[in-house]
């Protein structure tokens, strides 16, 4: 019996497993001020980008590390929850 092919998860960047690959399927860039908009469009930040989420710190709401490309950048809790991402599969 043959299982029907995983269908693409998206869900905010936020939400994304620890080192989970995934590509960024949108970005909310009116969730975002100006300069936060500009930083990751300085970063190469677009659709189709391979991104993933490295470490969240502690659970009051802190930056987290993420990879974006080849780069390693900290991002606040809050632009990242605006970059929604594609997985295979969820």
């Amino acid at each position: 019996m043959a299982t029907a092919p995983a269908l693409d998860t998206v869900r905010s960047l936020i939400d994304l497993p620890r080192h989970c690959p995934a590509a960024v399927n949108r970005v909310d860039w009116h969730a975002l001020s100006e300069p936060e908009a500009r930083r990751l469009r300085e970063f190469g930040l677009d659709e189709g980008i391979e991104i993933a989420l490295l470490h969240r710190s502690g659970v009051w709401g802190g930056p987290v590390g993420v990879r974006i490309g080849r780069m390693t950048v900290a991002l606040r809790r809050h632009v990242a929850a605006a970059i929604h991402v594609s997985t295979d599969g969820g």
